[in-house]
């Protein structure tokens, strides 16, 4: 051995819930940590979530082994003015949503297989014009995957997605 540190058990996809202070240069602080020390980011997403209290949450989707996950939890924990840094996907059940809009342009029988695949997935038409639609598309990173993959091959132009909001389920509160 040359003397360099083996990594620890096998890689893991977490959901990472931080809340912080809803002010200018925080998000670029969180995103600093993880690009300068080589971790990458899956989705991100942040939103204001107290006005009162001037605090947002950052929910991030990273992957890696418990050690590496356990030093961006104590990393970000570190950062000012972080509140509270929860790795939902070990400390119990948790609920997540992603957002995907998604158009697709199609005519005759791709325009009805669109539709009907739609449906199977409950995806809502929220544009639609007479060569396409933008469907509006809410559950797991797999599901979204799932849909946009279906519709590759039905005429798929354009998508846009937000990351993973997730919260933990009971009465918890973070």
């Amino acid at each position: 051995m040359d003397g360099a540190m083996k990594e620890i058990g096998p890689i893991a996809r977490h959901t990472i819930s931080v809340v912080v202070d809803n002010e200018a240069g925080v998000l670029a602080r969180v995103i600093g940590l993880f690009s300068g020390r080589g971790y990458n980011i899956e989705s991100l997403t942040v939103a204001a979530i107290e006005k009162k209290d001037q605090r947002s949450r950052i929910t991030i989707v990273t992957s890696g082994t418990p050690m590496i996950i356990e030093q961006i939890k104590a990393q970000l924990d570190r950062l000012v003015p972080v509140h509270k840094v929860a790795d939902l996907t070990i400390e119990g059940s948790y609920i997540s949503r992603d957002l995907a809009l998604v158009k697709v342009v199609g005519t005759g029988e791709r325009r009805v297989e669109a539709l009907r695949i739609a449906d199977a997935f409950r995806a809502r038409a929220v544009d639609s014009t007479v060569d396409s639609f933008v469907f509006e598309l809410t559950g797991s990173s797999d599901k979204l995957n799932a849909f946009i993959e279906l519709m590759s091959g039905l005429g798929l132009v354009e998508v846009a997605r937000t990351g993973a909001a997730a919260l933990s389920r009971g009465s918890d509160k973070l």
